[in-house]
């Protein structure tokens, strides 16, 4: 994909980070910050085949046959599937004038502070791939989870079987939860062979630049890059509460319908503990308005088996022992998914 570069600061960019008489670099109040459990949550993979990933699936388990004395029975075979899953290139460049950076004290302090800001971006636009990325729409990115649970009718997809419908028809008000199993033989991330994973920092240092008019000067130079996959190896792992009219969440009613889809979405999973595939860590994930909901059920005493939990030190809210998280890249404005 194309890489790109941010635009350099001016003098007035560096002033707007001073504080008081002291001219003292500010800490930053990230306003703009989103809850993206998904991106630390996923595992991460290394492709097996270059910068794409191979994988075998099972789509057919072979019938016996019942034999009397002096018949035969057929033979027989499994069918497997291989799929392909291949991976896209997150890159962009940060540049400042070395003077600016000089001028605000603490160059390093200067320059971190874009760069945080750039990580979390990138991590943002991460976890928006990951449910909505689509390499058929845009063949640079990887592609995501909503595409490949983007059917309720069984006779076009078999990922249609864990794929719930919660009634919504609008567009305009359509959100989805979902369920994800992040695990080694069901769903995780990928990195191209021979790289590292996760997102990459490169300190490119002093740089000669070119302003618009030809002129030459000193600048600093970062390199952030990030080469990202996902494979969804057993798509029986996963679940996806579909079709959520946000504007119904006010609705009792209908936000414990809701609870009885989340159970019906785990129970369509298979068993951890007593499946030797079912290993992992399996989260709920739900945008904003979805989970405020919840949280209102927990104040309301709707449902008995959605609570406030302590798990490794952090508050968590749980649902029939799964946690569940808010994650900001889920959209309220989902196209409608088919169930007929």
């Amino acid at each position: 994909m194309a890489v790109v570069s941010v635009d350099v600061a001016s003098y007035a960019d560096v002033l707007k980070r001073l504080e008081g008489e002291g001219g003292k670099l500010a800490q930053i109040l990230e306003i703009l910050n989103k809850h993206n459990p998904v991106v630390k949550d996923m595992l991460t993979l290394e492709c097996n085949d270059g910068t794409g990933h191979k994988t075998t699936v099972r789509t057919g388990i072979p019938q016996a046959a019942w034999r009397i004395l002096n018949y035969g029975v057929p033979k027989v075979k499994s069918s497997t599937a291989s799929v392909r899953d291949a991976t896209g290139m997150l890159e962009i460049y940060a540049e400042c004038d070395k003077k600016l950076a000089e001028l605000s004290g603490n160059p390093a302090a200067y320059r971190l502070s874009d760069g945080m800001a750039i990580m979390e971006g990138m991590g943002n636009q991460v976890a928006e791939t990951i449910f909505y990325g689509n390499q058929q729409v845009n063949p640079e990115r990887f592609t995501g989870l909503a595409p490949r649970y983007s059917t309720g009718v069984v006779a076009d997809a078999d990922s249609a079987n864990n794929v719930f419908n919660a009634g919504g028809t609008d567009p305009t008000s359509n959100t989805s939860i979902w369920l994800i199993t992040w695990d080694t033989m069901g769903t995780h991330a990928l990195y191209p062979k021979g790289t590292k994973a996760g997102l990459q920092h490169q300190d490119l240092g002093e740089v000669t630049l070119t302003d618009s008019a030809g002129g030459q000067y000193q600048g600093l130079r970062d390199h952030y890059e990030w080469d990202i996959g996902l494979s969804v190896r057993d798509w029986r792992k996963n679940a996806r509460i579909a079709n959520i009219d946000t504007d119904q969440l006010n609705d009792v009613t209908y936000v414990k319908n809701l609870l009885k889809l989340m159970i019906s979405a785990n129970e369509q999973l298979p068993i951890q503990g007593e499946d030797e595939n079912a290993q992992g860590t399996r989260k709920f994930y739900m945008p904003k308005p979805v989970r405020s909901a919840l949280r209102f059920a927990i104040l309301d005493k709707i449902a008995n088996n959605l609570t406030w939990e302590t798990v490794a030190g952090r508050r968590v809210m749980m649902f029939d022992g799964t946690i569940v998280e808010r994650e900001d890249a889920i959209i309220s404005a989902e196209a409608v998914v088919p169930f007929s």
